[in-house]
C-alpha cells in the first residue's frame, strides 16, 4: 500500500475509533440536570484558595454568597500569601452582603516542603473548615476566578444526595475573548474530554476518572476515606489526582456548565500556553517515550488529514486525499458539540488541526522546561511545574 494512503488510512481509522469507540467524548451531552431535592439540606462549606485575586474576588465570592441554598452554608477563603489585599477584598463583599458571618478568610502557615502551593491552600481551608463546621457533609471545592449562578450549589447538592455521588465536578465555561483564545479555549476543553471521556468518568464500572478544579462538590466522609488532601500534596493535575482517590472509593460525576464561568482572561496565546505547558508534561508522566508517541499521534491526528486532503505535501494520490478529508470532515464534526458551547460556528471545526499543532507545540515546550529543570511561572511563583514548587491558590 502506498505511504500516503496508508497514513490517510490511518488517520481515517483513529478518528472511526475516537468518534465511535472512546466514551462519546466528544458528545458535550453530560450536563447538570435537575435532580429530586433532599428532604433535608446538608451543610456545605465552601473552600476557595485565591492567591492575588483583588481585582475579581468580589465578584467571585459574591456569586457565593448569592447561592440560594436552603441548608446551611458558610465559606471559607484561604489567601494564600497575598500582597494585593485579597483577604480585606473578600471582606468587603461579604460586608456588602451583609453576610460577614458566613465568610472566614484563612491566611494560610509556611508551606512545608513537598506540598504544591494549591493543595496547601486547599488543605489549609478543610482544616479550617472542619473546625468551623465539624458536622458539614460536603465541601464545595472552587477556584477563587470562578463565578457560579444563583442556583449551581443547590443543583450540586441535589445531584450528590439523590444518587450518592461522592463527587459532583462541573468544567466552568472558560473565558475566550481575543482570537486565539476563540479556537484553543474550546479545544483545551474538547482535548480534556478526549483525555477523561466524560461519560466513562460517571460509569461506575469503568476506571476512567477526573474532575474540574474550577468546581467540585465533595462528600466529606469520602474525603475522609480517601486520606484528605494530603496524598495529593505533590500533585500539579490535582483536580484529576482528587477524582481518582475518590473514584476508588464510590461514584463520581462530571460534567460541563453552560452557567458557571470564570472570569479572568487568558491575556491571549501566551496565557493559554502557559497554563498547558505548566502541566502536560507531568500528564505524561515525565517520559521523552510518552511524549514522542504523543507527538507522532497528534500528527497522525490532526496534521495528516489537512496536508494529505489539500495535497500540500505533493504527489498525493486520489484515494489517499479521500482518506483523508473523510478523517478531516469527521475531525471537524466532533467539534461542533465544544464549538456550540462556546458560541462558535460549526465551520470553526476545520481549524481544529491548527489547535492540534498548537497545543503539541505546548506539550513540546512543556517537556523543554521539565528538561532545564525550570518549571513554568504561575501566580507570581516560579517554577511552579516542579513537584516541590507552589502552584496556583486559586487560578487554572
Amino acid at each position: 500500500m502506498p505511504l500516503d494512503v496508508l497514513l490517510a488510512a490511518a488517520s481515517l481509522g483513529a478518528w472511526l475509533y475516537l468518534v465511535f469507540a472512546h466514551g462519546r467524548f466528544w458528545a458535550a451531552d453530560q450536563r447538570l440536570e435537575a435532580a429530586p431535592e433532599p428532604a433535608a439540606w446538608p451543610e456545605v462549606v465552601a473552600v476557595v484558595p485565591a492567591r492575588n485575586e483583588a481585582d475579581v474576588i468580589q465578584r467571585t465570592v459574591g456569586s457565593l454568597l448569592d447561592q440560594d441554598y436552603p441548608g446551611a452554608f458558610r465559606i471559607v477563603l484561604v489567601d494564600d500569601e497575598s500582597d494585593d489585599g485579597t483577604g480585606a477584598a473578600a471582606q468587603r463583599a461579604a460586608a456588602a452582603h451583609r453576610l460577614g458571618e458566613r465568610l472566614s478568610v484563612e491566611p494560610t502557615q509556611p508551606r512545608p516542603p513537598g506540598w504544591v502551593g494549591k493543595m496547601w491552600a486547599v488543605h489549609s481551608g478543610v482544616q479550617r473548615a472542619g473546625r468551623e463546621a465539624p458536622a458539614a457533609a460536603y465541601l464545595l471545592l472552587t477556584d477563587a476566578d470562578v463565578a457560579h449562578s444563583p442556583g449551581n450549589l443547590r443543583r450540586l447538592v441535589a445531584k450528590a444526595e439523590a444518587e450518592r455521588l461522592d463527587l459532583v465536578s462541573l468544567m466552568v465555561l472558560l473565558t475566550a475573548e481575543t482570537p486565539w483564545e476563540r479556537l484553543v479555549v474550546p479545544a483545551f476543553v474538547y482535548f480534556f474530554q478526549k483525555l477523561y471521556p466524560f461519560p466513562r468518568v460517571n460509569d461506575p464500572r469503568s476506571r476512567v476518572a477526573g474532575a474540574a478544579g474550577g468546581c467540585m462538590l465533595v462528600r466529606r466522609k469520602a474525603l475522609e476515606r480517601a486520606g484528605g488532601i494530603e496524598p495529593l500534596r505533590g500533585e500539579i493535575i490535582d483536580d484529576c489526582a482528587l477524582g481518582r482517590a475518590l473514584k476508588r472509593g464510590g461514584p463520581i460525576w462530571l460534567g460541563l456548565s453552560g452557567s458557571e464561568h470564570s472570569v479572568r482572561g487568558y491575556g491571549g496565546l501566551g496565557g493559554v500556553w502557559r497554563m498547558v505547558a505548566r502541566s502536560a508534561f507531568t500528564q505524561l508522566q515525565h517520559s521523552w517515550l510518552l511524549l514522542a508517541g504523543t507527538l507522532l499521534g497528534l500528527a497522525l491526528l490532526y496534521l495528516a488529514p489537512p496536508l494529505l486532503a489539500l495535497g500540500v505535501l505533493g504527489g498525493v494520490s486520489g484515494a489517499a486525499a479521500s482518506l483523508a478529508a473523510a478523517a478531516w470532515v469527521l475531525m471537524a464534526a466532533s467539534f461542533v458539540p465544544i464549538l456550540a458551547l462556546y458560541g462558535r460556528p460549526a465551520l470553526w471545526g476545520f481549524a481544529l488541526p491548527l489547535a492540534g499543532v498548537l497545543y503539541a507545540a505546548m506539550t513540546f515546550d512543556s517537556a523543554l522546561r521539565h528538561g532545564r529543570a525550570e518549571g513554568a511561572s504561575w501566580k507570581g511563583r516560579a517554577g511552579a511545574g516542579s513537584a516541590d514548587a507552589a502552584g496556583s491558590g486559586g487560578g487554572r
